[in-house]
């Protein structure tokens, strides 16, 4: 609850504060299974080190130019119980694209339209790659087993198919 007081705070003073780190750390679903984008390689070693100590089932995703997230814009490194790797996005199945063709707009608005034509499947081939490379690794969190290759067509199907979007009309039909 006292995280929701500083909330508004956050959002007024538009740069990272230290709750920016805490709020997955002390995120009271206590989920079992976790994907984290982190801006930073040192916040990546501080996280991949406490979901050791918690054994907390977790992947953590850096872009190496600044992404808290796989941008497919450029190298990314991946922290996991399996280890770390430095990857190309060509070694996970994509093509590298412009840091342009992400860009989210101006708006809350421009970003939900854009979350919106993703999962319509009417996004740029960019916006949605990103996405199921996003995807692909928090299957692989939940399924290690199947690879990436499998991950990443699971998620593609998933867009292609509707079954992401109807996921979320789902979702928030249950949170209403």
């Amino acid at each position: 609850p006292a995280m929701k007081a500083v909330g508004p705070i956050r959002r007024a003073l538009g740069v990272r504060t230290f709750f920016n780190i805490l709020g997955p750390l002390v995120n009271p679903v206590m989920p079992k299974y976790q994907l984290l984008g982190v801006y930073s390689l040192k916040l990546m070693r501080l996280y991949h080190y406490i979901a050791q100590n918690e054994q907390i089932n977790c992947t953590i995703v850096h872009s190496l130019d600044g992404y808290d997230e796989i941008s497919l814009t450029s190298p990314l490194k991946i922290a996991s119980s399996k280890g770390e790797q430095v990857l190309q996005p060509e070694q996970i199945g994509f093509k590298q694209i412009e840091q342009k063709e992400l860009w989210g707009g101006a708006t809350v608005e421009d970003a939900a339209k854009i979350f919106r034509n993703v999962l319509n499947n009417c996004a740029s081939e960019g916006q949605k790659n990103c996405v199921i490379a996003n995807a692909a690794f928090a299957i692989l969190t939940l399924e290690p087993e199947l690879g990436l290759e499998t991950a990443v067509a699971q998620a593609r199907e998933s867009i292609d198919s509707g079954k992401a979007l109807q996921a979320l009309k789902r979702f928030v039909e249950l949170n209403k």
